[in-house]
């Protein structure tokens, strides 16, 4: 059932429907009023008022002391990587991670961490994976001191921890004396589809990095959240990273506004999502669907055909997907996807498992194609939005 109809966003007409990530959301009529009507200062000196609004309420909301609102997930994360760890330590965390695998290398960059890569399930690890993990006492390996989980999984197609396996781990991280780091770029999406809340697992972790710039709608935006000193060190990371921002009000009243309005319809992605992996389901250019938990679709691409030639095909008809790796596509579903968007795409989806076009590995015809599908929109809609049917090619990394 869905929540109702979407608001409008900033520009209602597009070319184009764009799955690539829910990153790529423009914000609604209501968040740029929130935005335009903010009251503002300078943050670096502490001064904006709706910064501190923001960390405030979102520190609240997951029962922890303080808050910092920095302008990307990778950020966040890597400022508490920086934090909780010094030197020539080790950190545990999935083998498919978005601090390992999309954050660009910033765990030995900026921190000089080791990462210890563990087996997962779709992303997620488990109590026993970080017991077995753990180095003991001896100088010639590196002190295990982090252990780091992402909810939900990006890698692996939006699956999420549920309560019981987040306490675990952090109970064997409270006995073992490792600090607990969640990436939580897409945390909401767990919390509408587990049932439990922010508060509930606030209390577990040391630190939260909390994504506002993706399902939530935001133009820009993470904010870090831990204790009142872990908040102390982690400002002044940031400022060495070069994230303070001046009136940076204008962005923090885009995730309040978010936090307050953009959660319960997380649903609607959600349903999207499965109907979306529900077209696919049997089609003869798909080998593998990962479940769909929450509002990513992931399949592999059935041998005999091309993945990239698939996606030119799709773009070549309005829709853009992203890739995942080699032979492995991605559909997100988000705020400016409606129920009329998901039912085009299910039927463009059914029809490329009967194009000759899409089988093929002629890349410069399918290629060819999309131009020309690209001009034409343009033509039909007078405002240029044929522009964004650009290179899709890249794997989607989105903090």
């Amino acid at each position: 059932m869905m929540t109702g109809a979407r608001e409008p966003t900033q520009s209602s007409r597009r070319a184009v429907i764009d799955l690539r990530s829910d990153t790529v959301t423009k914000p609604t009529a209501k968040m740029l009023q929130a935005m335009m009507s903010a009251e503002v200062g300078d943050d670096v000196w502490g001064d904006d008022p709706t910064v501190n609004a923001l960390q405030e309420y979102a520190a609240q909301l997951f029962g922890m002391e303080a808050g910092l609102f920095c302008p990307s997930g990778t950020m966040t994360n890597q400022i508490a990587i920086k934090v909780h760890t010094q030197p020539g330590d080790e950190l545990l965390c999935a083998d498919n991670a978005h601090i390992y695998l999309y954050e660009g290398g910033g765990i030995a960059f900026n921190s000089g961490v080791q990462p210890k890569l563990l087996p997962s399930n779709r992303g997620r690890i488990t109590a026993d994976h970080v017991v077995q993990a753990i180095n003991m006492e001896d100088s010639h390996f590196p002190t295990t001191r982090l252990v780091c989980l992402e909810n939900t999984a990006n890698k692996g197609g939006g699956a999420y921890y549920s309560f019981e396996e987040i306490k675990a781990i952090a109970e064997v991280c409270r006995a073992r004396g490792l600090r607990l780091h969640l990436d939580g770029a897409r945390v909401f999406n767990a919390f509408v589809a587990a049932g439990y809340g922010p508060s509930d697992i606030g209390p577990l972790f040391d630190s939260i990095s909390v994504c506002l710039s993706k399902g939530l709608g935001c133009p820009v935006g993470s904010v870090l959240l831990g204790s009142k000193d872990f908040i102390r060190r982690a400002h002044r990371i940031r400022k060495v990273l070069g994230g303070g921002m001046r009136q940076a009000g204008f962005l923090a009243a885009a995730g309040l506004y978010a936090l307050m309005n953009n959660v319960g319809r997380l649903r609607d992605d959600h349903e999207r999502a499965q109907r979306l992996g529900a077209a696919l389901e049997g089609l003869p250019y798909v080998s593998y669907l990962a479940p769909v938990d929450t509002n990513i679709v992931i399949f592999s691409v059935a041998p005999g055909w091309d993945a990239k030639v698939l996606m030119e095909w799709f773009k070549a008809r309005g829709v853009l997907i992203s890739t995942m790796g080699p032979g492995v596509l991605r559909l997100v579903t988000h705020l400016d996807v409606g129920d009329q968007d998901v039912d085009a795409v299910c039927e463009i989806l059914k029809e490329a498992a009967a194009a000759p076009a899409a089988e093929s590995n002629d890349v410069e015809a399918v290629v060819a194609a999309a131009a020309a599908a690209a001009t034409t929109t343009t033509k039909m809609n007078g405002n240029g939005d044929g522009a964004r049917l650009g290179d899709v090619e890249r794997e989607s990394a989105e903090e």
